[in-house]
């Protein structure tokens, strides 16, 4: 019964941060609702017993990306404001109207999908067989063997948005305006 309360809260806690990420129109009011996001999905990995998922969902996740967020953020400036009523790329909010509702429509074929399973339908997934290792053991054994390829990628992603980030930045000086 504690793990059903506890998973409310924290869920409640996702979904408020995740809307608050959505709905502030100040950027590092919405980093650090993105922050109460991650607290609460970290909550759920301890009460899922992931307890090393949950430090690494903090310090990873809530620490070090999320300061990276806000160092961009700051680095592009928070005090301009943009003019919402032109479109700087042609045809960007159409797509992601047609974006968003192929998501929804994902979501709502998962939703359908999870009701048919807990409805009493087999698991097309077999157990995890540990073998007597520990979870950080498989996880470590996953990530650096099976998917190194996907963590290299994401690493060198993440290092080109920050040198993105800083090439956005970068103003103009008056003697590159005259050129």
């Amino acid at each position: 019964m504690i793990d059903k309360i506890v998973f409310f809260i924290a869920a409640a806690a996702c979904l408020g941060g995740a809307m608050g990420v959505i709905l502030a129109r100040n950027p590092v009011h919405a980093a650090l609702a993105l922050v109460g996001t991650l607290f609460g999905v970290a909550i759920e990995f301890v009460n899922l017993g992931a307890h090393f998922l949950a430090a690494v969902q903090v310090v990873v996740y809530a620490g070090a990306i999320v300061v990276l967020f806000l160092f961009v953020i700051m680095l592009l400036g928070v005090d301009t404001a943009e003019n919402l009523e032109t479109e700087p790329l042609v045809g960007q909010r159409p797509a992601a109207l047609a974006i968003g509702a192929a998501a929804a429509a994902i979501l709502i074929l998962l939703i359908v999908r999870g009701v048919q399973v807990t409805s009493g339908a087999e698991s097309t997934t077999a157990a995890l067989d540990s073998g007597g290792k520990s979870n950080i053991r498989i996880l470590g054994e996953a990530l650096f063997t099976d998917y190194v390829f996907a963590f290299e990628v994401t690493s060198v992603l993440l290092v080109i948005a920050v040198v993105g980030a800083v090439v956005m930045a970068k103003r103009p000086t008056s003697e590159e305006v005259d050129s």
